[in-house]
């Protein structure tokens, strides 16, 4: 079961009548992208107002058209510069055609088209900067540049927009700090039925004495499953918990090279099979993190947010993450989690001892604290809100 779009984000202020708010991505797929292009689109129909969303056809094109959203389908994910130029030429037509009062751009690529057509167009123009993106060279800072080119830039964290001041010119009254929004009616312990328990403790092979870390993340080096499994390692070797069982909940690449490495990692650190489960793609991640012990954020270099983070503090649950990027803006070290020097597994398996070794009156008390910071600070309520008070902003000023 997958989380709810539009949950929670019913603005409290109208947008202004006849405003249309034109979204511009890649394609609409499962990431977190796509997953707040919807968000947005179902609080600017709301709010009053036309959502369009130009990108390829993608898996959740029919949850926008859902909504109420309208679809245009555009190839703009090319980084070919000829390409780009012609797909800026198509949306200043798109803009004039439909009568669009401000363009969101949420992609590098789409972004350069959609900047070219907002200036020709004299169309207000916003940015998400979503990622902390390598600039290896002179060229791919340009290529960059244009997510902190917005008449408005909205940054998904605190050290997002510190990374914008330091590597642009971006004007700081620009840029804004609205965090990913959690849909909190999905993650929500009371919400998560025991039957959807019972069908994940049946396809992981797990039982009612399990003790879970579960870690939610796509297969790939940068998300540090490799330090993950060196800390259950760790951890087996200096305390006695024989159910235990670490779950790396995500899809690879279909080929499988990385996931067999991380079995032949595992199987050097002699940790048992019994105590790792490969879970691949789940559908149902509330259910999956409500059932955990311990939610887990490994990664090795910063990321722009910490979506799973969230959801966990939004379900109670105690969170181990890297302490890099904005995982101190979601983790408070000590009440809500721990925070671990990245890449490193001796830290890591300290640290999920501490979350095993605590009474069931401080996981109590941890899960109250995270669950109301979460509802507090990550809410997709607050985020659409936030996001539609910077449309307005734009919206307000004279032509």
């Amino acid at each position: 079961m997958q989380a709810s779009i539009a949950s929670g984000s019913v603005p409290t202020q109208a947008l202004p009548r006849g405003t249309t708010i034109l979204q511009v991505l890649p394609a609409l797929g499962h990431g977190g992208v796509e997953r707040g292009t919807l968000q947005i689109a179902g609080a600017i129909i709301a709010a009053g107002g036309r959502a369009l969303v130009a990108c390829e056809h993608g898996p959740n094109v029919e949850r926008l058209q859902r909504l109420g959203g309208e679809h245009i389908d555009l190839n703009l994910a090319s980084k070919n510069p000829l390409t780009i130029r012609a797909n800026g030429g198509k949306l200043a037509d798109l803009i004039r055609r439909e009568r669009v009062s401000l363009v969101h751009a949420r992609s590098r690529a789409p972004a350069w088209s959609a900047k070219r057509a907002a200036a020709e167009t004299g169309t207000p123009f916003v940015t998400t900067y979503h990622a902390a993106y390598n600039e290896n060279g002179p060229l791919k800072r340009r290529y960059n540049s244009v997510m902190a080119s917005g008449d408005r830039v909205i940054a998904i964290s605190h050290y997002i927009a510190a990374l914008i001041r330091q590597r642009y010119d971006t004007p700081a009254g620009v840029v804004r700090v609205i965090h990913r929004g959690t849909d909190l009616n999905a993650f929500n312990p009371e919400a998560i039925g025991s039957g959807r328990l019972i069908q994940l403790t049946k396809q992981w092979g797990l039982n009612e004495e399990s003790r879970v870390v579960l870690m939610p993340a796509r297969l790939t080096r940068l998300k540090g499953h490799a330090v993950l499994i060196g800390a259950v390692a760790n951890l087996l070797r200096s305390r006695h918990l024989p159910n235990l069982v670490c779950v790396m909940v995500g899809a690879d690449d279909g080929k499988g090279e990385y996931r067999r490495e991380l079995q032949q990692y595992a199987q050097s650190l002699r940790l048992h099979p019994r105590h790792l489960v490969f879970a691949s793609h789940c559908d149902d991640v509330p259910a999956a993190i409500h059932m955990a012990d311990v939610v887990v954020s490994a990664s090795i270099e910063p990321e722009g947010f910490g979506r799973t983070m969230a959801e966990a503090a939004a379900m109670g649950k105690p969170v181990v993450a890297a302490a890099h990027g904005p995982a101190g803006e979601i983790v408070v070290d000590g009440e809500t989690g721990w925070l671990v020097p990245p890449g490193k597994p001796g830290p890591m398996a300290e640290a999920l001892a501490k979350v095993f070794s605590m009474s069931p009156k401080e996981r109590d008390t941890l899960a109250v604290k995270a669950t109301y910071r979460a509802r507090r600070l990550f809410s997709s309520e607050l985020m659409c809100q936030r996001t539609l008070e910077v449309y307005r902003e734009l919206l307000s000023k004279p032509a």
